[in-house]
């Protein structure tokens, strides 16, 4: 650093920086060089930040560099990332996936050099695999319960409204399904759509989206369909499905995955066919009266868990979202969703004097 700043001033000039990139840029990715050299045709003041040269190199992105990037985007003029070409299996798998789901070419480039696939996509493939078919299939000893079997509604894991006081029930009835069609359909759209946004925007952004959404799920569920019980991880599913979707709309032009309108079309078609298998399953006879069939207003939650918070978390790739006033506007509406949730079971079951179905 001395060599470059022997003032200690905490910024390089442009033209040591140039230097620096000529001297040692073989040594770089060349789509990071790319973002380097874009970083310091941007920079109007004729220095750059010492800081910003040490994240990016330590695949660490400030905003003051993101801010950088923005404008010099204009720099980025060589091939895109989609025609290179001699590319292995995994690394054409890993292009796939950015162009998937990142708008921005500058993304792409960046994710597609700094992805190592540690850690792998670890939670949406054990949720889906343990949580699924280990606890189904060796626990229950089945791999689905039909809405018209015995063991129905007499396990831990449902939520019932009779039985809303065990809190776990808001997130457990996810591992239960109201048929192998429910659950087959879950199943797959949470993998193909789940796997490549935690590749791409990690576990703990991936898995708060998922749990809001189941979390909203069931609390709609209680305040919208009081008597009703509800199983499957719609709100979870549809609340990934429907961010993603939602983030491909807003950034329609910037999309370069191939074949994107009949994608579209046909997850949207999954979900209204699964949406409206709920609905018709809901105000069909039970086979357990007076206790009606599970409520489809899980799916709504999720969706609206998926348009609001999940937009805010999909929208860039390694965004800071303390820095953003919209996601805190948004986390704040679901906080207090949760809290008058909360207290609607509390209070209002025993004040509305409602005929719940009897305890399983």
């Amino acid at each position: 650093l001395s060599q470059f700043d022997p003032d200690s001033t905490g910024y390089i000039s442009t033209e040591k920086f140039r230097s620096l990139l000529q001297r040692h840029g073989s040594e770089l990715d060349p789509h990071k060089l790319e973002v380097l050299l874009a970083l310091a045709d941007s920079n109007s003041e004729g220095r750059i930040c010492y800081q910003d040269f040490v994240n990016l190199m330590s695949n660490k992105r400030s905003n003051s560099f993101r801010q950088a990037i923005l404008q010099g985007n204009r720099r980025l003029c060589s091939k895109a990332l989609l025609e290179e070409t001699g590319l292995s299996l995994s690394q054409r798998l890993i292009r796939h996936v950015a162009y998937e789901t990142l708008p921005r070419e500058i993304d792409r480039k960046w994710y597609y050099d700094s992805y190592t696939c540690c850690p792998p996509p670890w939670f949406m493939i054990t949720i889906t695999i343990v949580a699924f078919f280990l606890y189904n299939g060796v626990v229950l000893d089945r791999f689905v319960l039909q809405v018209s079997h015995p063991l129905y509604l007499k396990n831990a894991l449902l939520y019932h409204p009779q039985l809303r006081a065990q809190a776990w029930r808001y997130l457990t009835y996810i591992f239960m399904h109201a048929g192998i069609e429910h659950l087959g359909l879950n199943v797959v759209l949470q993998l193909l759509v789940g796997v490549p946004l935690e590749m791409v925007h990690g576990a703990a952004r991936i898995s708060f989206v998922y749990v809001a959404g189941v979390v909203a799920g069931s609390l709609a569920v209680s305040v919208a369909d009081m008597t009703a019980p509800v199983v499957g991880s719609s709100g979870g599913v549809y609340a990934l499905v429907s961010a993603h979707l939602a983030n491909i709309v807003m950034n329609w032009s910037g999309m370069k995955c191939q074949f994107k309108l009949l994608r579209m079309a046909v997850a949207l078609i999954c979900m209204s066919f699964e949406f409206g298998r709920a609905v018709w399953l809901r105000f069909h006879p039970s086979a357990y009266p007076p206790c009606p069939h599970p409520s489809f207003m899980a799916h709504l939650g999720g969706v609206m868990v998926g348009i609001t918070l999940g937009v805010i978390i999909l929208r860039n790739y390694e965004q800071r979202l303390q820095d953003q006033t919209l996601w805190w506007i948004f986390l704040s509406i679901y906080v207090i969703f949760v809290l008058f949730a909360i207290f609607w079971n509390i209070f209002a079951y025993s004040l509305l004097d409602l005929k719940l179905p009897p305890p399983p």
